[in-house]
């Protein structure tokens, strides 16, 4: 069993990312599902973008960090899109990191320290294609080159949150695909190495 600290995307806290968080949930993992947008929702990948500038980018950050405060050191931290900002930073920084789960999204590691937690395995997760990719995608690469337990999955197609039940991206065949390759993920955690 895992405990997993989970991000949603820039439309929020939609009905899809709840749904994903339950699917995990009902593995026998503990799941939380901050929302980093104090109960805002938006309909398009751009208003929520505009939203998270608005907001500010250290203070989607900030909510992040203060989302894990009280949580156990030795958590997954995952994260859609945006949610992969916070997610990544926390996985570096954070003292006892178990792994990180990664969905369309990658920082290169310079941006939070240049360093991964020795150990901690790595999920990434994109469709090849993805129009939102295009500066993601390369550090992806770069950090599956660069760190040992880190894998990356591409996914035929162009759509950017193809997880998400509750979005026009929403890809079913890759949905599933990523949910099962997550459950292995999260049950070979508690493998020896």
């Amino acid at each position: 069993m895992a405990e997993v600290l989970l991000f949603h995307h820039a439309h929020g806290l939609t009905p899809g990312v709840v749904a994903f968080a339950d699917e995990l949930r009902a593995a026998g993992h503990v799941v939380h599902t901050p929302d980093l947008y104090e109960g805002k929702t938006f309909d398009t990948v751009d208003e929520g973008v505009a939203h998270a500038r608005e907001v500010g980018f250290g203070t989607i950050l900030e909510r992040g960090v203060a989302a894990a405060e009280d949580l156990p050191a030795e958590l997954v931290y995952a994260g859609f899109s945006l949610g992969g900002m916070p997610a990544q930073m926390l996985a570096q920084t954070r003292p006892g990191t178990r792994g990180a789960l990664l969905f369309h999204a990658a920082l290169p590691l310079s941006e939070f320290g240049g360093s991964w937690p020795q150990g901690a395995p790595l999920q990434i997760h994109f469709m090849e294609d993805d129009p939102w990719a295009e500066e993601d995608l390369p550090a992806a690469r770069e950090i599956v080159d660069t760190i040992d337990r880190a894998e990356l999955f591409l996914y035929p197609g162009n759509r950017h949150l193809f997880a998400d039940n509750s979005v026009s991206d929403y890809d079913e065949g890759a949905a599933t695909l990523l949910e099962q390759r997550v459950l292995s993920f999260l049950r070979d955690l508690d493998q020896p190495r």
